[in-house]
This record gives C-alpha cells, structure tokens and sequence, in this order.
C-alpha cells in the first residue's frame, strides 16, 4: 500500500473523479470529502500527507479551511485549487503556509510534478526534524547521569541557565567530569538550538593560528591566506561557541576575547570592518581560573566577565552514589553499539568500581565499561576486565616475581621464593588476590609477622590489619609482643 495519503476536498464530483484516478495511477492512496466541513473531519482521523484544497466550497472558504488545518497541524501539505487564480488569493493562501496554487481547468503533468514536490518536501522536513530531536536527545539532560544531591542541584541550575538569556557562561570541573555534555545540554535547551553549536579546544590549536580560528582572516591577511576564511564566531552566529580549556589562550588573545564578549563585535584578521555577531560563549577550564588570575597568567576582567554565570561539576570520587547508574548507562549505550545483551556487573566487579578513586573522573568510568563490554562474554561484567584491576593485579605480580627479599632477609626461610598466583578461569576480586598474596606471604615465613611484612614490603602493622580483616589473625597471635619472634 502506498505511504503517502492524499486527501481531495472539491464540491465537483467530476473533478474529485479524475484527481482521484490520476492520484491512484501515480501510487498515492486517496480520501476525499465533497465540502470544507467534511474534509476537516476527514484531515482531523487521517492525517493526510497533503490536501489538494479548492479555494471555493459550498459551506466555507478553502482559505479558512487552510487556516484551520495548518493551526492544527492536519495536514503535512495543502496545494489550493481555483478556476479563478486572484493574485491576494494567492498571496494569502502562501502566507497561511500553503505549498503550492494551481488553477483550473487542471495541467495533470505540471500537478504531477507539484504533488511530487510537495510530497519530497514534507519527507525532508519530517527527517530534518527527526534528525534534531534525537541530538536534542541525544545531548539533553537525560546524557547527564545523576542521582545524588550534588547531580540534581546542579541540573535545576543548568535548566535556569539554558533558559535564560546569559550570553557567557563558565563551566569548572576535573578533566573528564562532563564540561561538554553540560555545555551542549545547555544550548540544546536554550532557543539556541536551532541554530550551531560550535566547539574548539583552546589548547589544540597553536597560539599563531588561533587568532584567525576565532576571527576568520581576509584573503592576503598572511602568507598562506590564499582566501576569505570565517572565523569559529562567525559560524556560531545565532548559537553556541564552546572554548574548552580556555586557560590555555595568550594574553593578547584573551583581551581580544573579552573585546567580543563585551560587544558582540569581531573583526577577522586583515579585516577592517567590525561584524556584530549574536554567540552565547560558554567556556570551559580544568585549571583554577581565580589562581591563575592571582598569579597573573589571567586576565581578572575576562575571569569576571567569563562567570557571571558559574558552574561547577563535582569530580566522580566525591559523588559515588552516581557510580552504579553510569555503569547501567554505559552499559546500555555499548549494548546497542557492540549488539550484545550485558545485563549487569557481578559483586565483585560492584565492589571494585565503589573502591575506585576515579582520577579520570566519568570518562574514566565511560572507558573501563566500554573496554569490559568489548572484552567479556559473560553475562555480568568481571572484574578481570577492568582496567584498573587488571594493572593492580600486574602491578602485584611483578612486585613478587622480580623483587628480591629485604635485607635482614636475603632468602625466604625454606629457600624457596613465592609461588605464582592462578587466577581461575571465572575470574576472582583484587580483594581475594590480596588474602591470597597475605596468606602466601605467612606461609613462607613460617608464621613470622614481621618477615612476612617484609616480603610484602608493608609495615608490621599493616600487616597485622589485614590479617584481621581477612580472619587470619589466631586469638594466640593477636599479642604484638609475640608477633614479633
């Protein structure tokens, strides 16, 4: 059956027939109704893809007709027919958002080509509009994971701000915190969205070219300005420019930036007229800004001008509560991405991930899953595929297969050094690694605490806190004064 539904709306019978039977032979399926009433109720449980709509009907105008199926959204696309083509007629019909008028008696080849248009034209902007809800999606709050305090304070904030209209705006955070998603859920809810987003990395482009980057160049400004070029501010005009690390500019650059956030004005290198340019900056640093302004390496108007409006993003370490959601997340994401069905991650693995100081913050957390997604086949991810276990457990390995025994000791008691560790086929924790390492290491020692620290390169103490955290402390042993044969 054809996909696309043609509604006619005509009180002559005759013509109704031959544009229904021109319609059916081109493919189109066809409704049509005989009077405006009908063909509103018809277009209101139909939803037509276009209306062929006659400008003269027996019960109401085809022009209040197209009013009403364009206020209610109806119909994707309205071509008006007339036997008497008045030009305010038509005038209107197009500014009440009409596709096309074609007149009576009907040219089947030149309507042919006008349905095949109009018909094209919806498709394409169906598309377009599905294409820029799923990156509105796709870079909305919901890709922001969070269910602490510190995660749901901060969307309320950044909804206000996307909202508003700042036009600079500082977001702060550890590297790998997020400081992109923020900035682009926040142009992609602002009445921004339309229009570009724009990003650059202040530290990947060299100091000599990145003036012309922000600016654009005319043709001969320099050597190599071959042509005309437009600058990042000119392409981000109507939306969002994004400065990452914008601690890294040059001072001469950063008066140059401040110029253009306090006039909305730029002019490209070589250029010799200013150009007003309408951006929402919003920029991004890892380092402290408010240091390096006391240091002078800053500039303090620019600072300040940069966070009127200031967020900041809280590191992974000191919102933990965030941890298991983003796993559920990513796992989710390299599912459909690596179509493979992961339902979770095994204790272990949970306990692990809780442990994990997380000094590359989400990106590190985003990394670790994708690299266990791509490496496990089991149906929860295991700890041996982490790649924070995993360099643990080499980082233990290696301290036990090449280190020579400290001095007092210059061979293990029996002769003999540590034997290798198995890990079993299923995997096991880094904390069953540990009891094993610990058990090993009292078993060579005969029992010997202070030896057995020894060849763990640990204190005595810390020796003996393990041993009672894994059970391995005897009620006979647990006198330090006899821990110390």
């Amino acid at each position: 059956m054809p996909s696309e539904k043609i509604l006619i709306v005509d009180d002559e019978r005759l013509v109704r027939w031959s544009l229904r039977q021109k319609c059916e032979e081109w493919g189109y399926h066809v409704i049509e109704a005989d009077n405006g009433s009908a063909g509103l109720r018809l277009a209101r449980h139909e939803s037509p893809d276009l209306v062929l709509l006659d400008v003269r009907l027996p019960d109401m105008g085809g022009l209040e007709i197209l009013k009403q199926l364009k206020e209610n959204g109806d119909a994707r696309a309205v071509i008006m027919i007339t036997a008497d083509p008045q030009l305010e007629d038509v005038k209107l019909a197009l500014k009440l958002g009409a596709y096309d008028f074609v007149g009576k008696p009907l040219d089947f080849d030149e309507l042919s080509v006008a349905v095949k248009n109009a018909l094209e034209t919806t498709r394409l902007r169906t598309e377009v509009e599905s294409l820029r809800g799923e990156v509105r999606r796709r870079h909305g709050y919901h890709d922001i994971v969070g269910v602490s305090q510190k995660m749901t304070e901060l969307m309320v904030f950044v909804a206000k701000i996307a909202t508003s209209e700042a036009t600079t705006i500082l977001v702060q955070g550890e590297s790998g915190t997020g400081k992109d998603l923020v900035a682009k859920a926040i142009h992609y809810q602002s009445r921004r969205q339309e229009k570009p987003f724009v990003a650059i990395n202040c530290s990947a482009i060299p100091e000599t070219l990145m003036e012309a980057e922000l600016f654009g160049h005319e043709k001969g400004a320099f050597t190599d300005a071959k042509a005309m070029k437009k600058g990042l501010f000119e392409a981000a005009d109507g939306g969002t420019l994004f400065l990452d690390e914008i601690g890294e500019l040059s001072p001469l650059l950063q008066a140059k930036l401040l110029r253009v956030l306090e006039d909305q004005v730029i002019r490209r290198v070589g250029g010799v007229r200013d150009m007003q340019v309408d951006v929402r900056v919003i920029a991004a640093s890892n380092r402290d800004l408010e240091k390096m302004v006391r240091d002078g390496t800053f500039r303090q108007d620019l600072y300040y001008r940069l966070a009127i409006i200031s967020v900041f993003l809280p590191p992974l370490r000191d919102r933990k509560e965030d941890i298991l959601p983003l796993v559920e997340f990513f796992i989710e994401r390299y599912n459909r991405k690596f179509k493979k069905s992961i339902r979770g991650v095994t204790d272990n693995t949970r306990r692990l991930l809780m442990k994990h100081d997380w000094p590359g913050n989400v990106r590190e957390l985003k990394n670790a899953i994708e690299r266990a997604m791509i490496l496990d086949e089991a149906e929860n991810l295991r700890p041996d595929y982490l790649p924070f276990a995993v360099a643990q457990q080499q980082a233990m390995y290696t301290a036990f297969e090449s280190a020579s025994p400290p001095a007092p000791i210059q061979q293990l008691p029996n002769g003999r050094s540590l034997p290798r560790l198995v890990i079993p086929e299923g995997g096991t924790s880094l904390e069953e690694v540990e009891r094993a390492f610990v058990e090993m290491a009292m078993k060579e020692a005969n029992g010997n605490q202070t030896h057995a620290a020894r060849l763990l390169d640990i204190s005595r103490d810390a020796l003996r806190y393990k041993l009672k955290k894994f059970g391995l402390l005897h009620a006979e042993d647990d006198d330090p004064a006899l821990a110390t044969n």
